[in-house]
């Protein structure tokens, strides 16, 4: 799967600039089905025996790996909302996350009612790079006391504090794809073992 993601990356992605790389085609604008079942059952044997209650994302690029995890799983999916809708009351889990490729920030929520003690949660997103956006489902998730088993994430910008801030957290992170550097036009991955 690692060797299938890295090549669709390659193939059809594009290096905006040293810290941006648009894949657009298969992840977060157009989708990719097949390519995302390869991906959540990659994960799903990555975690082997971990018990998962809930997959938790953030809407709206991670949903669609989340969901299809979550039906592997037979669990159901949260998307934590970057908007509170006028159908939800303030029984509500907050936390304010800022996004750089967006430039602005997000006060993101979840439902009191879909996190319980109980909950061992998986964190799906599609990119890891400052971390912000794990950082602030990790906040949201242990407001309603669930445990957080890992965080998956597509592509991992590892040049940046991203991972680093997580795993100071103890968090367990698997990355499908890691870059070292997008400098010169280019991708170039940290080769690792899984």
């Amino acid at each position: 799967m690692m060797e299938q993601l890295k090549a669709k990356m390659r193939a059809e992605g594009s290096v905006i600039d040293t810290h941006v790389l648009k894949v657009d085609t298969f992840l977060n604008h157009q989708v990719d089905p097949i390519f995302m079942l390869s991906m959540a059952e990659e994960w799903k044997r990555r975690l082997g025996d971990e018990k998962i209650t809930k997959i938790v994302t953030l809407e709206s690029s991670g949903i669609a790996p989340a969901l299809i995890l979550a039906q592997l799983y037979g669990v159901e999916m949260i998307f934590a909302r970057k908007k509170k809708s006028i159908t939800m009351d303030d029984s509500i889990y907050t936390a304010d996350v800022y996004s750089y490729t967006k430039k602005l920030s997000h006060t993101i929520t979840i439902s009191k009612s879909f996190l319980t003690e109980q909950d061992h949660v998986l964190i799906i997103d599609d990119f890891l790079a400052n971390g912000e956006a794990a950082l602030g489902l990790c906040d949201v998730i242990e407001q309603s006391g669930a445990t957080i088993a890992a965080i998956g994430i597509v592509i991992e910008k590892s040049f940046q504090p991203g991972r680093q801030k997580l795993l100071e957290k103890n968090y367990r992170v698997e990355s499908l794809a890691r870059i070292a550097s997008l400098n010169n036009g280019e991708i170039t991955f940290i080769e690792e073992k899984t």
